[in-house]
């Protein structure tokens, strides 16, 4: 098991990819120090947005396994409240890599595996890379 401190998660990430129709599928995630979370995902083709949203909520960590709870969103502009009655506002994951600038991690129930990058303004400074 991986040993994680929540600390190596505060501050900002990033990750990109692309689909087989083009389309690019972004995702800015914020890991605050009291425990929320701000992820804006954006879909875009040609460097014209086709869709935005914005989550919020509470994350922590827990040895090797990050959990999300979405609390809200804002799509289009618009606020709403999440339905914590709904399975699919929490999520779990297994954290495969986390250091200064990467965090990797794998969705329990789907399996699939996310990569994140930090943003390079907030790497913090550390004489160990690998911090996790």
């Amino acid at each position: 098991m991986i040993k994680c401190k929540r600390e190596q998660l505060f501050g900002s990430w990033f990750r990109k990819n692309v689909d087989q129709q083009g389309i690019e599928h972004s995702e800015y995630a914020n890991f605050s120090e009291d425990g929320g979370f701000e992820f804006t995902f954006i879909r875009a083709q040609h460097s014209h947005i086709i869709e935005q949203s914005v989550e919020y909520g509470s994350w922590g960590l827990v040895g090797d396994i990050h959990f999300t709870t979405t609390e809200s969103e804002l799509i289009d502009g618009q606020y709403y409240d999440a339905d914590l009655t709904n399975a699919d506002n929490y999520h779990a994951y297994k954290v495969l890599q986390l250091n200064t600038h990467f965090f990797e991690y794998q969705h329990i129930v789907s399996k699939e595996v996310y990569l994140l990058k930090r943003t390079v303004a907030n790497i913090p400074h550390s004489k160990n890379n690998q911090l996790c």
